[in-house]
């Protein structure tokens, strides 16, 4: 039974992720925390109000009408392997990975310029430059993010998952290194999977996803026996940066939310929850401080995005059991 004090601080949060003022987070609070339905009304109107209000928007003001972030188009061949992934953190394909994140897809016209330049300069058969067969970081980013724009059975993805279960390793897991046994912090794959409507998993990608799960449950989501600590900091943007919340919300998400493994990482989260009901916005990784990384919230301050990322992982092990 939930103590009358729980009850209470548990409405207020809600009543502050549901507050007009950034409505990515009021749209997944409407939908993966309260249950509704995603053609309800409200929700409809708070889902189109996210490339015109808040964080979405702020990135959209920069765009070119062309759809990149960049100066200018490639003029030569250094050109065109640096654009849309450089500068590193602001170009255009980290500002795609983050609207990707706040649920926006294809049918928006901005969205579909973005689309159409990944697979004009990284996603192009035969071409010289492309993402078809990088680190897993990369293949799975780009793989997640074409996904969530609506591209999910495009030949284009298709052959990104076709690479990043080639590339799985004998344990399960993925690394960055050609050759190296698997590490949790290359997330990419897993999370791409996850990303992936569960009709549209063959039999292959779903063989890969168990293999995949059972290496990160029986490292317990952490890794090493003494994981190093920035594992544990809830940050946003995640680049290709791990924390223990980006392992949680692939793994629940991919229905693993009553395995007694995820406990430990289950048990971590919630200690780092505040007495408000919040948690904190942490410090970023370090290798993503210089260059600067992009700020959607301030560090050190109560966080709406991982506070709802929180609830969301919470309630699908609450749900599971």
């Amino acid at each position: 039974m939930v103590q009358r004090g729980g009850a209470d601080r548990e409405h207020r949060v809600l009543g502050w992720l549901l507050e007009k003022d950034q409505p990515v987070v009021r749209y997944f609070t409407l939908v993966d925390l309260l249950g509704r339905r995603t053609n309800d009304p409200e929700v409809l109107s708070t889902r189109a109000r996210i490339s015109r209000v808040g964080w979405a928007a702020e990135q959209l003001r920069q765009q070119k009408p062309e759809g990149y972030w960049e100066p200018h188009e490639p003029q030569n061949l250094r050109q065109w392997v640096n654009f849309l992934y450089f500068p590193k953190f602001h170009g255009t394909y980290w500002r795609a990975l983050i609207l990707s994140e706040f649920g926006l897809d294809a049918t928006n016209p901005r969205i579909k310029k973005i689309a159409d330049l990944i697979f004009r300069y990284k996603l192009r058969f035969g071409s010289p430059v492309n993402f078809f067969h990088e680190e897993a970081s990369v293949s799975g980013n780009t793989a997640r993010m074409m996904t969530r724009f609506g591209y999910a059975e495009d030949r284009r993805v298709q052959k990104l998952f076709d690479w990043m279960m080639e590339d799985q390793r004998e344990d399960g897991g993925w690394n960055e290194e050609q050759g190296a046994p698997g590490s949790v912090d290359s997330f990419g794959p897993i999370a791409a999977l996850a990303a992936l409507p569960k009709a549209k998993r063959s039999p292959k990608m779903q063989r890969a996803i168990a293999r995949g799960a059972e290496f990160y449950l029986d490292r317990k989501l952490l890794g090493e026996r003494r994981p190093p600590p920035e594992r544990l900091w809830l940050h946003y943007p995640t680049h290709y940066y791990y924390d223990i919340l980006v392992g949680l919300d692939a793994l629940t998400q991919l229905g693993y939310g009553g395995d007694r493994r995820l406990r430990p990482a289950v048990d971590l989260l919630r200690k780092k929850r505040r007495s408000d009901g919040s948690w904190l916005m942490d410090r970023p990784h370090p290798d993503s401080q210089n260059p600067r990384q992009l700020v959607i919230e301030p560090q050190g301050r109560p966080s709406k995005w991982i506070t709802m990322k929180a609830l969301r992982v919470l309630k699908r092990v609450e749900e599971a059991g």
